[in-house]
């Protein structure tokens, strides 16, 4: 009996290891392998949030506290920025400066700027627990924050005066977007709900049809005109990320499916020029996917064996991305242009570098 047990067991993992790697006949690329490079470490422990500063440069929080500058391109940390006193949740950075913007557990954002030595230049105090959004407004005036505590909140940049507050019942925010050329955010939550905000007056002006599980992160495309949003969830259940149409407040467009375990991250990649228009996604299944955004078609799946969830994703332009996990540090992937066109065709996936955790 006991030998019968233990040859299910081993049946079962090679079948969730095969799942992962190949759905419904779409191509699944593992390059993780001794010839990917490996970069210094940045952190230690976990990262779980990375974005990017420019096209060279990304910045990484996560459970070590610090915040770090990385130039992924020559392979060496450019600045860490110490002054949390938990462990850092987000990281946003305004386009076109040297701006960052970091959450943390110790329920504050901090700003900081890398031409201006290693010192925080503003503290932005007021939640009560956990920060888990960050926006900017286009202008780069604003700064809108959300937290578990139900609280959402609009700062002013320059004086770190709190200008807004509005509290929901059960909001416990998850993510955070300002949408381009617009003064309206949207935000997800834990209580299922998808809720956009207009910034002028700070309230609700529209609430998304609530979902079956907790929505963990939110992207909006570059012309404003969609939104998408992933979901917790086990074994297959509730791991999808949805596209909505903003222009139609709660139209539900297409749903990716094909994730086994929490989608985590989801955001829209740049078009090249002639190209599908993509999404991403990345799971704590280990896996990233890369979807047709119209027609829900999964171009590829990549397996980071032993890299734990992938929490964060940073896409630098539409052949590049960045991707944070909890026990390998930050990957940096090149997507083939000439294989988002038909399911399957050519190596979607080659693994650049490995920026390493000690």
């Amino acid at each position: 009996m006991c030998l019968y047990l233990i040859w299910l067991c081993i049946v079962l993992v090679y079948l969730l290891c095969f799942l992962c790697r190949s759905s419904q006949g779409e191509k699944a690329d593992n390059t993780f392998d001794s010839q990917v490079v490996q970069y210094e470490p940045a952190h230690q422990g976990s990262i779980n949030t990375v974005t990017n500063l420019s096209p060279d440069l990304c910045v990484s929080g996560g459970s070590d506290q610090a915040v770090v500058v990385y130039d992924w391109k020559q392979g060496r940390m450019c600045q860490s920025f110490q002054g949390h006193n938990r462990e850092v949740t987000k990281v946003l950075c305004y386009p076109g400066s040297t701006w960052i913007f970091s959450a943390s557990r110790d329920k504050t954002v901090l700003m900081w700027d890398l031409n201006q030595g290693d010192e925080q230049i503003q503290e932005f105090c007021g939640h009560e627990l956990v920060v888990n959004g960050l926006a900017i407004s286009p202008d780069g005036r604003k700064l809108c924050t959300g937290s578990r505590d139900n609280w959402m909140c609009l700062w002013d940049i320059e004086s770190a005066k709190c200008e807004q507050r509005h509290n929901i019942s059960r909001n416990l925010v998850t993510h955070v977007c300002w949408v381009p050329g617009s003064s309206s955010i949207v935000q997800t939550s834990e209580d299922k709900t998808i809720r956009v905000w207009d910034s002028r007056t700070f309230q609700v002006t529209n609430t998304f049809p609530a979902k079956q599980y907790i929505q963990t992160h939110c992207d909006v495309s570059p012309n404003g005109n969609y939104l998408v949003s992933s979901s917790n969830g086990f074994g297959g259940q509730g791991c999808e990320a949805t596209l909505w149409d903003l222009r139609q407040p709660g139209c539900k467009v297409v749903e990716y499916r094909g994730h086994l375990q929490t989608t985590a991250c989801c955001m829209f990649l740049p078009t090249p020029p002639g190209g599908t228009a993509r999404v991403a996604t990345s799971s704590h299944d280990s896996s990233i996917k890369i979807w047709d955004q119209n027609t829900a078609v999964c171009l590829g799946t990549l397996c980071l064996d032993g890299a734990g969830p992938l929490v964060s994703l940073a896409p630098s332009d539409s052949t590049t991305l960045l991707c944070a996990s909890f026990n390998t540090g930050i990957h940096h992937i090149q997507v083939d242009q000439g294989s988002n066109q038909t399911q399957g065709s050519g190596k979607l996936w080659k693994i650049v570098f490995i920026i390493r955790t000690k």
